[in-house]
């Protein structure tokens, strides 16, 4: 294979990023990367404001080139851009620079599913890359999917389950900031869990019985809900408290994450599983998965890409680079977001 350089461009949520991997036959080279992160834009709203995001895309984006030094070097081959799924106005940030950038230079665009780039987030791992044999069952999960997706080859997969309510994500950080606990809330949830008893609270499994490998989380959060305002004030400013009801929803989401995954790697024996997206950084979540497939399949969990696991340009470039070694390209001129785009 001839090596060739690649662009990409995330912009779908609260995350401006931009990244140029080099790939070749013996190396995925990550020659640039950088990301503005919104966080403490969204903080004083508790949550992401679509609007506000997209503004803040414009300007980040911009920095990001200058700062990227792209011209004369390194010369890009393609541009890899964020089509879908996310929110419509940040998606379109992304997507009418690849298409000015596309225009102006000539250089072929290739619109990435986001989805996909998280796939490809674990192949960006030199370890990982040397295991890469198909099938591998992947666990995405994130602030807005919990999917299980059987990738059967480069820019082939089959969905085998997914939640049919809220993500695993969005379960996490919803409970934190019902316990207050600041945003985003995710992590600090499972910090919280670290001096907590995964046992003091009784929390559902929702579909822990389930035959299909989907989720529900909903259920999940009503129950916290109920939990938490069934204890007195003095108990809810408990910090002993908190951090056990932290490590039982935590010990929860992990329980139902790990059954459903195992019950689906019996059926479609992978030859490794792995998993991606935000919630992909959860240590206990990793170790519980590694232990349980190893003891029960002799399967291995794929080392989770680090600093890779939320939003980010280096896997959405991966995900085109796939897309460009088999010239599957897009026409820059019909380029256009798709915010409810699935894999």
């Amino acid at each position: 294979m001839k090596a060739f350089t690649i662009l990409g461009l995330e912009s779908s949520c609260d995350e401006t990023s931009l990244a140029i991997l080099k790939v070749s036959t013996s190396s995925v080279d990550i020659l640039h990367h950088e990301t503005a992160t919104q966080i403490p834009i969204h903080q004083r709203y508790g949550g992401v404001v679509p609007e506000v995001a997209a503004r803040t895309h414009v300007a980040e984006i911009l920095s990001l080139l200058d700062r990227a030094t792209l011209f004369p070097k390194p010369k890009v081959d393609a541009i890899a851009v964020t089509q879908g799924p996310g929110l419509a106005t940040a998606l379109r940030v992304g997507i009418e620079t690849a298409r000015a950038m596309s225009f102006a230079s000539g250089i072929p665009t290739i619109g990435v599913n986001h989805l996909e780039g998280h796939l490809a987030s674990a192949w960006l791992v030199k370890e990982n890359r040397a295991q890469w044999k198909f099938p591998i069952l992947a666990l995405l999960v994130s602030g807005g999917h919990t999917e299980l997706v059987l990738i059967k080859d480069f820019c082939s997969y089959r969905v085998v389950g997914r939640t049919r309510d809220d993500a695993a994500g969005e379960a996490f950080d919803k409970t934190a900031k019902l316990m207050g606990l600041g945003y985003p809330g995710g992590p600090i949830l499972s910090q919280s869990a670290l001096n907590g008893d995964s046992t003091a609270f009784d929390l559902p499994r929702p579909m822990f019985h389930d035959k299909s490998f989907d989720f529900s989380f909903s259920g999940l959060k009503t129950a916290v809900r109920n939990t938490w305002e069934g204890l007195s004030p003095k108990k809810q400013k408990d910090e002993s408290v908190r951090n056990d009801l932290c490590a039982s929803i935590q010990e929860a989401i992990v329980d139902v994450l790990v059954k459903k995954t195992l019950a689906a790697a019996r059926k479609y024996h992978p030859t490794a599983v792995c998993i991606v997206g935000g919630v992909s950084a959860n240590r206990h979540l990793n170790d519980v998965m590694s232990q349980t497939l190893s003891r029960e399949l002799g399967i291995r969990v794929l080392e989770p890409a680090k600093g890779l696991h939320t939003d980010n340009a280096a896997m959405i470039a991966a995900a085109g680079a796939w897309h460009f070694e088999r010239k599957k390209l897009s026409d820059w001129k019909k380029l256009d977001a798709k915010p409810e785009l699935d894999l």
